[in-house]
């Protein structure tokens, strides 16, 4: 512990120097504010879960490993969350909250062996300062289920280049091939950690040993059965990054994405000046060495800063560097570590639970108040659970047996099986491609329940119900804007001619 800070320590409250010559205490009352706030706030309020995490319970049932948009890691997640639970209403913001968290817990290991329990610790206490870490969380999906594994990731290969023994190497291979099912864009820290071992000659000479290939045969093996998957459904993924590039291409700004960065790490930046730790000060006496301080500018800022420049000539995703942030609070340690001191590691802990507690109840109050008093329908206005009573009303009151297909405007589809206790499966915008698990037998066997807004059939939808009666319910959802109208149809089983493509498409692309 560096001597100012002791000092101070000495000084304070018995509690708060107990939890500076503890640092592990400090982290887990930080992990519990984080899970308990960011679990309540959400799941007090919302009616319904965000957009992505009703997709990824109703993908995660069908257990797959890949749907035409990404890995199924994040799904098989919410619904194992359900299977203990029981519960649509909070498991999904806890699982959500448990990622962060673990985030916090492996980016203060990797810190604490480059700079010191005491900078580690002033590292994490930054993190919830930045935007990625708090407001969008909620919408548990593949962004934020990266978020571990990338932290890890960094972790363990730090350890393993600096002369770990042969259970690094296998726990990076492990963790790495792992990370991909969470999400492909893993495979970009792969690649800048794969440059700076061959480019770190500490690093280097560790593959003379065989642990590293062992690694990379772990690696190899775990990841396998995705690149199998993704020939099997002939690289659909792939096919929907292109679409949605040409659509952000096509509807944002070139700057929009550098913009939502920026704004998002501004106040990361507001801390560090709050806390001091910008002030000038004499250059420390040992500087943080070379070798470490181009690990992590070049793993913790340097995939971010390709993206950025990236993004000024191909569409992204704003959401799509919420990993790419875990260590940008240890590279500003790194370089400002030496002005930590008592005062400044007291004003970093009240900034980070302030903004924990403080940007929560932002979210639960805005989410309240824009559906409530605004009126503006967004994902968490939906009420969820009465719309899937009256799906499943409506469809065991018209034919016979479970509720086994929901499909229609695929969004409200998914919100209108997700309650539902038969459990249905999706069918993905009407397309076998989307929806592998949907066939034309299983379609004949079991009907499917079409769910749309309005009253008035889509002209896509027509096709499938010409003779099938429609009801209209009017469901309330805000205490200002008026109900909203949901039409549901029967297909029952047994109809035929069925619009439907032939599901051959799914099959392995020739030779």
């Amino acid at each position: 512990m560096p001597a100012d800070l002791s000092v101070t320590a000495r000084g304070s409250p018995s509690v708060w120097a107990g939890l500076i010559r503890h640092p592990w205490h400090l982290l887990g009352l930080l992990c519990l504010a984080q899970i308990v706030c960011w679990t309540l706030a959400p799941a007090l309020i919302n009616a319904a879960p965000p957009g992505d995490v009703v997709e990824g319970f109703m993908w995660g049932r069908e257990w797959v490993l890949l749907t035409y948009k990404h890995p199924q890691l994040p799904g098989w997640l919410l619904e194992t969350s359900h299977l203990l639970s029981g519960s649509f209403r909070w498991p999904q913001y806890f699982v959500a909250q448990l990622t962060v968290s673990t985030t916090f817990v492996l980016v203060y290991l990797l810190a604490r062996d480059m700079l010191g329990q005491t900078r580690a610790l002033a590292a994490v206490l930054l993190m919830p300062s930045i935007y990625f870490f708090g407001w969008p969380t909620p919408q548990f999906n593949h962004d934020y289920a990266q978020m571990p594994f990338w932290a890890a990731i960094c972790w363990l290969l730090w350890r393993a280049g600096r002369g770990g023994g042969p259970g690094w190497w296998l726990a990076l291979g492990l963790v790495s091939g792992v990370g991909l099912y969470a999400k492909f864009s893993t495979g970009l820290l792969l690649v800048f950690g794969a440059l700076w071992l061959l480019s770190d000659a500490r690093a280097r000479s560790r593959l003379a040993a065989p642990w590293p290939w062992l690694g990379l045969a772990v690696f190899i093996v775990v990841a396998m059965p995705l690149a199998v998957e993704l020939y099997r459904i002939d690289f659909l993924p792939f096919t929907y990054f292109t679409g949605r590039d040409a659509w952000v291409m096509a509807h944002r700004s070139r700057f929009y994405y550098i913009g939502v960065q920026m704004a998002g790490l501004s106040a990361f930046f507001a801390v560090l000046a709050i806390s001091g730790l910008l002030r000038r000060t004499p250059a420390p006496e040992r500087p943080v060495d070379r070798g470490t301080l181009a690990y992590l500018v070049w793993m913790g800022v340097g995939p971010a800063i390709l993206i950025m420049v990236a993004s000024l000539f191909a569409g992204a995703g704003e959401a799509w560097g919420a990993p790419m942030y875990n260590l940008i609070g240890v590279v500003a340690l790194a370089f400002l570590g030496h002005r930590l001191g008592g005062i400044e590691m007291r004003k970093l802990a009240i900034c980070a639970f302030a903004f924990i507690v403080g940007v929560s109840s932002l979210y639960a109050g805005g989410r309240w108040t824009g559906c409530n008093l605004r009126g503006r329908m967004e994902a968490v206005c939906w009420p969820a659970r009465p719309i899937s009573d009256e799906a499943e009303a409506v469809w065991h009151t018209a034919a016979p047996g479970r509720l086994d297909i929901v499909g229609g405007d695929t969004n409200l589809a998914m919100l209108a099986g997700l309650n539902a206790s038969d459990k249905p499966s999706i069918f993905t915008d009407l397309d076998v491609r989307l929806a592998p698990w949907i066939t034309k037998q299983r379609l004949l066997d079991h009907g499917m329940l079409m769910v749309w807004s309005g009253h008035d059939v889509p002209p896509q939808l027509q096709p499938w119900l010409e003779g099938i009666p429609v009801k209209t319910v009017l469901f309330n959802w805000s205490l200002k804007a008026p109900p909203v109208a949901v039409s549901f149809a029967v297909i029952p089983p047994g109809r035929q001619n069925l619009p439907i493509a032939d599901d051959s498409r799914t099959s392995p692309p020739p030779g």
